[in-house]
């Protein structure tokens, strides 16, 4: 599998639903979990152990509320970790942004947008990251892009003119 995506509660399938559609078009391998670095820090360790052993390249981790999820993984592998912040609880999702991105020195955590956007643009970077070694993922990027650029143009067109 090229891309883990741990999700910190079951609700926030919901959230990655379309991610793991931009996957599955890109044609990338993926496992999905659900695991908490607070309530299931031996099953996250675990998790993170066996996806390095089967081949995991990047890790995504999807979490609310003081979300350490990503700063948990990355702490714990040296392939690239990337982390969703989810809106939640009474800050609207500023606390997870903040523990997403807030990580110490030598530790990275690529930090995406809140919610839905920021789990399918985590999708996105880790299809750019394989890119890097992979031509037709790099071909399949290139017409992706196309395709947004054309959509663009179409709504314009549809816009009235003097």
């Amino acid at each position: 599998m090229d891309v883990v995506i741990f999700i910190g509660s079951e609700s926030d399938y919901e959230v990655v639903k379309d991610a793991l559609a931009i996957l599955q078009e890109f044609g990338v391998s993926y496992r999905l979990e659900v695991t908490s670095a607070h309530r299931s820090p031996e099953r996250t360790s675990a998790l993170i152990a066996d996806s390095e052993k089967k081949g995991a390249k990047i890790f995504i981790a999807v979490a609310g509320r003081a979300a350490h999820l990503a700063g948990f993984v990355a702490g714990q592998t040296s392939a690239p970790v990337i982390g969703v912040p989810v809106e939640s609880g009474g800050l609207g999702g500023l606390d997870a942004l903040l523990s997403t991105v807030q990580m110490p020195k030598g530790v990275p955590v690529a930090a995406m947008g809140l919610g839905k956007a920021g789990a399918s643009n985590a999708a996105i970077l880790a299809v750019q990251m394989l890119s890097l070694k992979s031509p037709l993922l790099k071909r399949k990027l290139e017409a992706h892009k196309k395709a947004l650029a054309a959509q663009v143009e179409g709504a314009s067109k549809k816009l009235p003119k003097n």
